[in-house]
């Protein structure tokens, strides 16, 4: 069995945990490393092998290296994503893919030029719970689809100094909710969107221009209605559900504990442990199931799951959603 040799682009916290997926999977390896600070590069390949490259070039026009895995900062995406192209590697590239959609549709076009696969890091559509709410939806289970709901809470804010270069809590955080949504709905693109928010307890949002909780209505072409609603924060843990309701029923992708144990006493009924608290430990499955995914389509030569285009209509569908929340009415959403 081939081995498929990585370059990892930005070891932060995001690139961290890919790191230890990637050596915990026997079909791939860590080839070189590149991170602004080389000091974390060395830890990571400290830890699971392969070099330190000086240079993100370096890395990418490494020859032993099969795929490129970008998880730098949101700036550096398309032009990482061109130069791994150029090079003739596949791509793994966090998401958003950029926060400008002219740079988005520059990268597109020019990309047209090299046959290469590229996957958009949208973990949430590998999560075991949800993948399965969404199979048995295909399957008919609970009949025509007419409404998803999907909650995402997170347990606590970031910084402002995040907040100001984030883009936006639409196109930072809901941005997951909208692939998510587009996924469950395949064929049927949304076409409609209302959304509204507003800063209701951060400080830190509002030094950064930017909200903390919203509320966003979607149609899709068919007719199917969507509800996404956020907050920043979450007093109880990181909350994450999804709930399909067709005419013969309704599938809830819910919460999850640490164990299934639920306790009966005189101080409470019915009482279960507390949900996982963030994002690492609530997707930890899912994110191997990504790279699982990922890397069975390069080995056979499948298309990927989650394509370049699924991380521009993300965009867009973010970009819908702030000129709903500037203008304070419905946007038809333009794919073109």
């Amino acid at each position: 069995m081939k081995i498929l040799k990585f370059a990892l682009l930005g070891v932060g916290r995001i690139g961290k945990i890919h790191a230890a997926n990637i050596s915990l999977n026997p079909k791939c390896s860590i080839e070189c490393v590149y991170d602004i600070d080389s000091s974390a590069a060395n830890k990571i390949t400290g830890l699971y092998g392969g070099t330190v490259a000086l240079s993100p070039e370096e890395a990418i026009s490494n020859p032993n290296v099969d795929i490129v895995y970008i998880c730098t900062s949101t700036p550096t995406h398309t032009e990482y994503i061109l130069a791994a192209a150029k090079a003739g590697k596949a791509i793994f590239c966090e998401k958003p893919i950029d926060l400008d959609i002219n740079r988005v549709n520059k990268c597109k076009k020019e990309l047209e030029k090299y046959n290469v696969p590229i996957h958009i890091g949208f973990n949430r559509r590998f999560d075991p719970s949800h993948l399965s709410a969404n199979e048995r939806k295909n399957k008919g289970e609970i009949g025509k689809l007419e409404q998803i709901i999907i909650t995402s809470r997170d347990p606590s804010g970031p910084t402002s100094a995040y907040l100001k270069v984030s883009g936006g809590m639409f196109r930072d955080m809901t941005i997951h909710d909208f692939d998510l949504a587009c996924f469950i709905l395949q064929n049927d693109p949304i076409v409609e969107i209302y959304a509204t928010g507003d800063r209701l307890f951060s400080a830190e949002a509002k030094e950064a221009n930017d909200i903390d909780t919203a509320m966003i209505i979607m149609k899709s072409e068919s007719g199917v209605l969507c509800h996404i609603n956020n907050s920043r924060h979450a007093s109880y843990g990181y909350d994450q559900r999804v709930e399909l309701f067709g005419n013969k029923g309704m599938l809830i992708s819910d919460n999850q504990t640490p164990t299934s144990v639920t306790s009966y006493s005189g101080e409470s009924t019915s009482s279960k442990d507390h949900i996982l608290n963030f994002f690492i430990e609530r997707y930890e499955t899912a994110y191997k199931n990504q790279l699982e995914n990922f890397v069975n389509c390069i080995i056979n030569k499948k298309p990927t799951t989650v394509n370049f285009e699924d991380g521009r209509k993300a965009l867009i569908i973010a970009n819908a959603a702030y000129e709903s929340l500037e203008n304070k009415k419905s946007v038809k959403i333009n794919y073109s």
